[in-house]
């Protein structure tokens, strides 16, 4: 079936996962909720095995190839550095059946990397939805309302739609060449927001704090909302006041007791000032000071001590 007639393709689809990792069993049981049909998954860890057996019960597992043979639309749900040669091997083994949908989940890659198999005549989307996955059921109610980027080709804009709106989500249409960029904001986001709390909470603990997850939860969902709301106006904090005695408190208590943090800390702490500065939060009298410490904590564990009398406020 060539790609022009891709919105006219039955309205079920029998579906199959090359990859048992979080992403494609979720997915998978999304789409079946739709009335598509999962009939052929694969997976290799026990990990893969059981997540396949909790989302997808009675669905066969077997090689990739065989999912393939069987799926009308096969989702690719493996690590981005393992997609190029997973796609070139079932392109040149003649796994890919000419019509049939080929969907990756990758959020670094547009539809290039399924060249190979657009060649053979396979109908090339990627979808990528911007969520976290845990592997468990509750990933399929959270992609009630998840963006997804989607990049493809014209002719399967309708289709790529349809697939993620049928999943709970909503598209994002994202070019080819600015795939790198949108995934690199989305890590930056998420992934480097997980370090940021999993390292919050360590330091709360070791302050004292009996209950660090109840104690950042109301004020990280704030900081979240408002920052959502607002951008950079939402900054608050010593950083943003200016108050330089305060953040160089901060890096003496870190080099004493988490000295492994304070490259982190220095570091944000040092864009934050320069997007407060940029929009006008951060008076320039007061930001001399403060970038003086940040660029001393900077210079290694020797830097100066500039801890005013008393500790910072």
């Amino acid at each position: 079936m060539p790609p022009t007639e891709a919105q006219d393709r039955p309205a079920r689809l029998t579906v199959g996962v090359v990859g048992a990792g979080r992403v494609g069993p979720a997915l998978a049981a999304s789409l079946q909720l739709a009335g598509h049909r999962p009939v052929a998954v694969s997976g290799v860890s026990d990990a893969s095995v059981r997540r396949a057996a909790e989302l997808l019960p009675d669905v066969p597992l077997v090689t990739p190839a065989e999912v393939l043979a069987r799926a009308d639309l096969v989702l690719l749900t493996v690590p981005d550095d393992a997609l190029a040669d997973l796609v070139s091997g079932l392109a040149e083994t003649g796994a890919v059946r000419p019509g049939q949908l080929l969907v990756h989940t990758s959020g670094r890659y547009g539809t290039a990397v399924l060249d190979p198999a657009t060649r053979a005549g396979a109908l090339p989307l990627a979808l990528h939805p911007a969520m976290t996955f845990t592997g468990t059921s509750v990933d399929v109610q959270r992609l009630a309302g998840c963006s997804f980027g989607v990049t493809s080709p014209d002719e399967l804009r309708m289709a790529a739609e349809a697939l993620v709106i049928e999943m709970g989500g909503e598209p994002e249409w994202i070019t080819e060449s600015a795939r790198p960029l949108y995934h690199a904001a989305l890590a930056i986001g998420a992934n480097h927001l997980v370090t940021l709390v999993a390292q919050s909470m360590e330091l709360l603990h070791d302050a004292g704090v009996q209950a660090p997850d109840r104690m950042l939860g109301p004020l990280l969902g704030a900081a979240l909302d408002n920052a959502l709301r607002s951008g950079d106006a939402a900054l608050t904090g010593p950083v943003a006041r200016g108050d330089a005695g305060t953040v160089a408190a901060h890096i003496a208590e870190l080099r004493r007791h988490a000295p492994q943090s304070v490259a982190g800390y220095v570091a944000m702490a040092r864009t934050t000032a320069d997007r407060a500065l940029d929009h006008g939060l951060l008076k320039p009298e007061l930001a001399a000071d403060l970038l003086e410490v940040l660029a001393d904590a900077g210079d290694g564990p020797d830097a100066p001590d500039h801890t005013p009398e008393g500790g910072g406020r």
